[in-house]
């Protein structure tokens, strides 16, 4: 049997392709499908069958595009309400092709239509050796049950106990288990980086699975949920639709400085993708910085949703359509043009650049010792980072809610700005920038850095203690 799985960092997203003697079956695949085209290729597969585990919302599936460019029919729970032909999927129903058998179990809880596929390879044994789980369980967690317009995050999640318990885990130990996502997905809280695990290791591991009772999961699942950003619902939609293929989209524009600067006063955003130092030294006055070194979809989706017309700024045009490609992945498509000459083209023509400075967790401190009154500290990490542990003088502002956080604050004081790492804080940075703060500081290496420094911080208290 062939087996192989891809796993998309930026997305943390996982898909995969399952083959016996030339007929192939890819589950869950991301928007550009050409991996999946040259992997079939390559091995000598046919593609007959494109799964769904369920409707992402996080991410744009491939299913139609790849099914177009195969004849491949499409599976997905019978529950979806999926508007493009596929094949209605219920509990028990089978895929067979060589010596492999794809068997489908209904686990709703995630979304009411979310399946699992059980797989079993008769070269090596009549039992199933592994499980595809999509969003049900994660390797460390399980998903969210949060994503319904008609059921609440209560009915959900007992749903997800009953498909746990009365399906999944009845799978033996031995069976591997292959998830849809991975650490820094927002589709769960505490997964695991691990790609694969067993029935056996989640059962005796998984903080979700070892809720002692119904109410108890249901509880744990339900209390302090983060915030579903606002794209997911649009995204989900889109996949109930089909989205349309990559190669559809309309070649960019290169773009003169006159024309940007045309496209800023109309209401354009400028989205700078450039790595942060590039960012830091010069920029466009009020872009937005989201660098293609991190989580830069997922970031774009949240902050600035699906509906804003964008012009991308780029080390080079590789890097151009590699930025609009990753957008697309999450819906976002309407990016009217790109800076032709990037932000070098940008100086010559003589329009004005802006820095942010970076200040090390040590400088910090010293500024927090001496000066402390006369800052604004800024932390935009998550809810959960900060209660394990944060700067005594910092104010929470988590980025996903920043600009609608900025009223206590005074765009004329200086302003200083720290993450987990760096990344996320001068995002942070530019959309403060862009919102008037005149002194903006981004910390380097944020908390990490302040830690390393073994600087004093607010630990949390343990467990029992007042």
């Amino acid at each position: 049997m062939y087996f192989e799985q891809f796993y998309l960092a930026c997305l943390s997203h996982a898909s995969y392709m399952i083959g016996s003697e030339g007929v192939a079956a890819v589950i869950d695949p991301q928007r550009d499908v050409a991996i999946y085209l040259e992997e079939a290729r390559k091995n000598g597969l046919q593609i007959a069958h494109v799964i769904e585990t369920h409707l992402h919302a996080d991410f744009i599936s491939g299913h139609r595009e790849l099914a177009a460019a195969t004849g491949a029919r499409i599976y997905l729970g019978a529950k979806a309400g999926a508007k493009f032909p596929h094949v209605p999927v219920r509990d028990g129903d089978e895929i067979r092709f060589g010596r492999c058998r794809l068997e489908f179990l209904e686990t709703p809880g995630h979304t009411v239509e979310s399946l699992c596929i059980v797989v079993t390879d008769f070269d090596r044994s009549p039992e199933p050796f592994a499980v595809f789980t999509g969003d049900t369980l994660f390797i460390g967690d399980v998903g969210r049950p949060d994503l319904s317009g008609e059921l609440t995050p209560q009915e959900l999640a007992g749903m997800l106990y009953d498909s746990l318990h009365d399906k999944l885990l009845k799978l033996p130990d031995a069976v591997e288990v292959y998830p849809a996502h991975g650490a820094g997905s927002l589709c769960g809280r505490q997964m695991s980086s691990e790609r694969s695990s067993t029935i056996g290791k989640e059962r005796a591991a998984n903080y979700a699975v070892r809720a002692a009772t119904r109410e108890e999961f249901v509880r744990l699942l339900t209390s302090e949920l983060p915030e579903r950003p606002g794209y997911f619902a649009l995204d989900a939609e889109i996949n109930r639709a089909g989205a349309p293929p990559l190669s559809e989209l309309r070649p960019l524009p290169a773009l003169s400085p006159v024309e940007v600067l045309a496209k800023q006063k109309e209401g354009i955003l400028i989205l700078d993708t450039r790595p942060a130092d590039q960012f830091a030294a010069a920029h466009i006055p009020g872009s937005i910085f989201i660098g293609l070194s991190g989580q830069y979809a997922s970031w774009a989706g949240t902050l600035l949703g699906l509906d804003s017309d964008l012009i991308l700024v780029a080390e080079d045009p590789e890097r151009v359509t590699e930025s609009r490609v990753r957008l697309a992945r999450v819906g976002i498509e309407r990016v009217v043009g790109y800076l032709g000459d990037g932000i070098a083209g940008w100086t010559r023509a003589g329009f004005p650049a802006v820095q942010t400075p970076y200040v090390s967790a040590e400088e910090l401190h010293r500024l927090l010792r001496d000066d402390g009154r006369d800052i604004q500290l800024l932390d935009v990490r998550r809810p959960p980072e900060w209660e394990e542990g944060h700067i005594e003088q910092a104010t929470s502002k988590p980025l996903h809610k920043l600009t609608a956080l900025l009223a206590d604050l005074d765009p004329q004081r200086l302003t200083v700005v720290h993450c987990q790492s760096g990344y996320r804080s001068l995002i942070a940075s530019s959309l403060l920038q862009r919102s008037g703060f005149q002194q903006v500081i981004n910390v380097t290496g944020g908390f990490d850095a302040w830690r390393a420094c073994s600087l004093p911080f607010v630990q949390p208290r343990p467990a029992g203690k007042p």
